[in-house]
């Protein structure tokens, strides 16, 4: 079974979408999810960081925005705004 989406709360994470991390060392940066791995993970790419983390969809906000996960141009927009 693969997961495209999870909520959390009211609102739905998908992949493509722009949020901020509300714990950790990345705490208040801009990350998108390129993947959702299970009812809880999802995979996101940030400025910070050079790969992608594997992080708790509790530990994100989402933001209205949405971009295309596989576009790399659409990404680094998203993360300089």
């Amino acid at each position: 079974m693969t997961v495209t989406w999870k909520y959390v709360g009211d609102i739905m994470i998908d992949e493509g979408m722009v949020c901020i991390k509300k714990t950790g060392r990345d705490a208040g940066q801009k990350c998108v999810v390129i993947n959702v791995l299970d009812n809880q993970f999802v995979e996101i790419v940030s400025k910070n960081r050079k790969q992608a983390r594997k992080v708790n969809v509790l530990h994100l906000t989402p933001l209205e925005k949405k971009v295309d996960p596989k576009s790399e141009e659409q990404i680094k927009a998203a993360l300089s705004e």
